[in-house]
This record gives structure tokens, sequence and C-alpha cells, in this order.
């Protein structure tokens, strides 16, 4: 521990002491990925993407697999990059998907209905990225360009009729977007330029306010967080092999330390909501390494909330 940060690191076994916790992070699954991310905790398995392969994955049904040594299920594959996933309400197997230039459906049969491309226009070419749903209902997902031009990226939100709205533009790649408990604060991660901002959000209309540094990175970039009961907020750390976690206040007091150079995605799952599952990516890498691409789980002290679900209106 170094000036109150609290800091793990290696491959040991799972479990837990403190608040942040003491142990190492465990490899999950045979799987390798890509560019892994949108990591969530849905009916009581993971559920993720392989971005730039399209696919969105789901923990094997069997039980099994801490070993490391069982494969991730397959449950979509589009022919476009996926970014992020957040399930509908109400409807058992439907998603509502960043993928591609916009936002689209994917059913039980993995079948792919468009919400809307707002990106298909832009001169700059572009794809979706992470998302997630608020606690209120509504998807809110970014976007950057493939070659990473300056303030290329943009923040949308979906309403539950349908209508997808850009709240937010000139961000390079925006990350991660999640919520505190109420739905009245959004953070979103501003990889590039290292810094997590925090906006208020009218729970009515989904407006944002002004913005305000939550927390400034050192080096790496920011990239997929999740939130946990008290407040806190878990980062993954893009090429520093690393994921952060911050006091409600926005202190850093604890650091994990994964085998793998490009942690991506975070989230908190588990039957008590305490482990915290770490994507990350194999993309970019001249010499991949053995864990590039793994996904890893340790054992923490708080628990994460609840994967919120996208509320359509019936006929939108």
């Amino acid at each position: 521990m170094t000036d109150g940060v609290h800091e793990m690191s290696g491959t040991g076994a799972v479990g837990e002491v403190g608040a942040v916790g003491e142990t190492s992070p465990v490899v999950c699954w045979s799987d390798r990925l890509e560019l892994g991310e949108g990591i969530r905790w849905v009916d009581g398995r993971i559920v993720l993407v392989d971005i730039l392969k399209g696919r969105l994955l789901a923990a094997p049904a069997a039980v099994g697999g801490d070993d490391g040594t069982a494969a991730l299920d397959v449950i979509a594959e589009l022919d476009v990059a996926l970014g992020a996933v957040a399930p509908v309400a109400g409807r058992p197997g439907t998603w509502i998907a960043a993928a591609g230039t916009g936002i689209c459906l994917i059913g039980p049969d993995g079948g792919v209905r468009w919400i809307a491309r707002p990106e298909d226009a832009n001169p700059v070419p572009m794809r979706m990225n992470d998302g997630t749903a608020d606690p209120l209902g509504r998807f809110w997902a970014g976007s950057l360009a493939y070659g990473s031009e300056d303030g290329a990226g943009s923040l949308y939100r979906t309403d539950s009729d349908g209508t997808v709205t850009r709240v937010l533009d000139g961000i390079t790649v925006p990350n991660g977007p999640v919520f505190s408990a109420d739905g009245t604060t959004l953070f979103l991660a501003d990889s590039a330029g290292g810094l997590i901002r925090s906006y208020p959000v009218d729970p009515a209309t989904g407006e944002l306010g002004a913005s305000s540094v939550f927390a400034t990175l050192e080096s790496g970039g920011p990239d997929g967080m999740a939130v946990d009961v008290e407040g806190g907020l878990w980062t993954a750390v893009w090429g520093e092999g690393a994921v952060h976690h911050y006091r409600a206040d926005g202190t850093l007091d604890g650091v994990v330390r994964v085998p793998a150079k490009q942690p991506a995605g975070v989230c908190l799952g588990g039957d008590d909501g305490r482990t915290l599952y770490i994507t990350s990516a194999r993309t970019g890498l001249a010499n991949p390494a053995e864990l590039d691409g793994a996904v890893f789980a340790v054992r923490v002290g708080v628990p994460g909330l609840a994967t919120a679900p996208f509320h359509l209106e019936d006929g939108a």
C-alpha cells in the first residue's frame, strides 16, 4: 500500500479481505478475445462482447470454468462491430445493442432490427463503442472513429420510445458510461484524455448538466467502468495492466494488477455481487502474451449494483 492506495497483483487463488480486496485475479475461461468489453452480470451469468468480431458471448451454462478451461457460449454474431448490450425488460433473450454505426435490437434468434444509425452520415469511418442502460430504463452508448480522430466521438441516448438523441459530441474515445444507483449521475470516461467526468442527469428527461472531473489518471486510459453500492467506481486502465477503484469522492484507494496489458471492461457480479470481472484485449499488440485477451475475476469487499434493463415501449 502506498499513500493509502491498496495494490493487488499476480494470479493467485480467489479470496477476499477488506473493502477493496487482498487477492489476485484468476482466469475464468479459455477464450482470448480480440477486444473484450461490455461485460455485465445478467440473469445469473456473465454476458460480454468481443467488439471487433461482432460476437455476443456468455459464461457457459454448465457449472465450471473457474480453472480457465471452459469456453464462452456464443449468443449472437453480427456482421458489424458490437460495442455493448443491455437486456430489454419483459422480453427474454432480447438485447438493445450499440453496434455498427448505431443502435439495434438483437432478438432471441440472433436476428437484428435497427433502431437508428446516426453515424452513417459521418464522413469519418465510425463505430459504436461501450454502452449501458441507466436505472430509469434508457440506453446510453458512445461512438468513436476507427482512426481515433480527435473529437470525432459522441454519446447517444436511446429513450423508451426508440428515439435516439446525440447528447454529447467532441469526445475522442467515450467509454464505460455508468450511473449512480439513483440514475442522477452519469460517469463517462474520456479514454484519450485520461479523464473520468461526471454529469448530473435530469431523471425526468435524461438531459445532462455541466460536467465536472471525477478523476484524472497519471498514465493509461480509463475504459470500462462499474459502480458499487457505496458509490465507489471501478475502471479498467487500458495500456497499464491495471484496474483502479475510486471512492465516491474521486479518491483513488485501490489498484488491481492484471496479467494482461490492455484491461478493457469491468463489472461486479456473482451471487453476492462481490466478484469483479475484468475483460482484456489482444488488438494492437504486436506480440500478445498468453493472457492478453483473457477474462479475469477477483473477489472484492463491496458489492456492485444490479444490471439495469432497457425499457422499450410496446410498438416501438
